[in-house]
């Protein structure tokens, strides 16, 4: 039987820290319980699937209360999980002006910076004058307003000229004209740019917040860094999980349903387990090899098991160097010069390792004690060529995925090293047949 977190049903931070973790019967009633001005607090802090939730029974009239609450990239939000027949009347909810901002959002992609911003910010005219323009944020600041630390200065076709911080207005002279203390050296996202490369501009630059231009220039609105924090969890939760070999999970851990969770894991583990059905058929293929030296299975966890982890660890750095721009398409052959120098030292670390372990750690079998030397010599050179294969493999495999517009992520660590397990016994039992030819093989 499921148990609920022991919270504190009359505090808001702890109901929306435990949220996630209780049953949807429970969420509603803590949540008739509270005071208004504390449930309002509640209803603003969730992410818009558990606003969903509360509003999905209530009323047209109540739901206009709650609804009326959120800002329009909020709102947008909540709206694309109604469906199609019920969002257009849960539109008209909205006054009209908020209405007309938000399908303008609906327009866009989820995942886009248009669908992320607000189009509620501060608007100047160049022309104006420092003093005119204190006046004139006043006035706007009694509408609901996403941030107020920075000023935008438009022109009269709504194109960015310049932007203008609090500081700067309150420091100049009344007398001083806009433009001439505006800033003109601008950053700025187009309304089509993917939510990571927003995440990606936030963090490069440290700004509270970022104007978003169509492909004419005109402004439409601004994505804050609140806005983007939870679009950082998101992508990282996501990359993490396929990492793991799994597809992204879209709740909680908790709230996955049996069915759905063996779905998620079920389709990569079968084409994880179907890749290692060709690792039996490399083994048949080298049965002759086998059974003239059946020492050499022992070895085998020892081999592919290395150039899995070497490939896991190469896969694991060039994703992430990938999605923090840090290397691009372009730099894949100076990653593959790395790699290789790379593989090869580690490779040779683990084949020294595995060399003792074959001479001074022998097992009593008077063949394996007659030709533990070529054995030794055979298991070093395996766990150096397997070690940079992996490497290389592990390296590569993500530039070709972004090569061809794939999620690197896709290339996680049980899928490197089930290709690795594969190509490392070719490569064992090929090393073997050299160095073993006229002794044991």
């Amino acid at each position: 039987m499921e148990t609920q977190p022991e919270i504190d049903k009359s505090s808001v931070t702890s109901l929306i820290e435990h949220w996630s973790q209780l049953n949807l019967e429970d969420r509603k009633e803590y949540f008739n319980q509270l005071l208004r001005t504390d449930a309002e607090e509640l209803f603003l802090n969730l992410k818009a699937p558990y606003q969903y939730e509360l509003l999905s029974e209530l009323s047209p009239l109540e739901k206009r209360s709650w609804i009326r609450l959120l800002a329009p990239d909020d709102s947008a939000d909540l709206f694309q999980l109604f469906p199609l027949e019920q969002r257009q009347e849960a539109l008209l909810l909205l006054d009209s002006q908020t209405r007309h901002e938000v399908i303008g959002l609906l327009a866009y992609a989820e995942d886009d910076a248009g669908g992320l911003m607000n189009p509620r910010y501060i608007r100047l005219r160049p022309e104006m004058t420092v003093e005119e323009a204190i006046r004139y944020i006043r006035a706007q600041a009694r509408n609901p307003i996403e941030i107020i630390y920075y000023a935008y200065v438009l022109d009269f076709e709504q194109k960015l000229k310049g932007v203008v911080s609090f500081r700067d207005l309150f420091l100049a002279p009344p007398d001083r004209v806009i433009q001439t203390i505006m800033k003109t050296d601008l950053i700025f996202l187009r309304d089509n740019v993917d939510q990571e490369e927003v995440s990606r501009q936030f963090s490069r630059y440290d700004l509270l917040a970022l104007p978003v231009l169509d492909q004419n220039d005109h402004m439409k609105g601004i994505v804050t860094v609140d806005d983007i924090v939870s679009v950082v969890e998101e992508e990282a939760t996501e990359d993490i999980q396929k990492l793991g070999g799994t597809q992204a999970l879209d709740a909680p851990y908790l709230k996955i349903s049996f069915i759905d969770m063996i779905k998620k894991r079920g389709v990569w583990l079968t084409i994880l387990f179907v890749g290692e059905l060709f690792t039996a058929s490399a083994m048949s293929y080298f049965e002759y090899e086998i059974s003239k030296a059946v020492v050499l299975t022992l070895f085998i966890p020892l081999i592919i098991s290395s150039g899995g982890n070497s490939g896991s660890q190469a896969s694991s750095l060039i994703i992430r160097a990938l999605a923090l721009r840090e290397v691009g398409l372009k730099d894949w052959w100076r990653v593959l010069i790395r790699e290789v120098f790379t593989g090869l030292s580690l490779g040779a670390l683990l084949g020294f390792i595995g060399m003792l372990r074959v001479v001074f750690w022998p097992i009593k079998d008077p063949v394996y004690l007659q030709h533990y030397v070529v054995i030794a010599i055979t298991v070093s050179l395996s766990l150096v060529g397997v070690v940079l294969w992996g490497s290389l493999m592990g390296a590569m495999l993500p530039f070709l995925l972004r090569r061809v517009g794939v999620d690197p992520a896709t290339a996680s660590a049980p899928a490197v090293a089930t290709l690795v397990d594969v190509t490392g016994l070719i490569i064992y039992f090929s090393v073997a047949s050299v160095v073993l030819g006229g002794t044991l093989l």
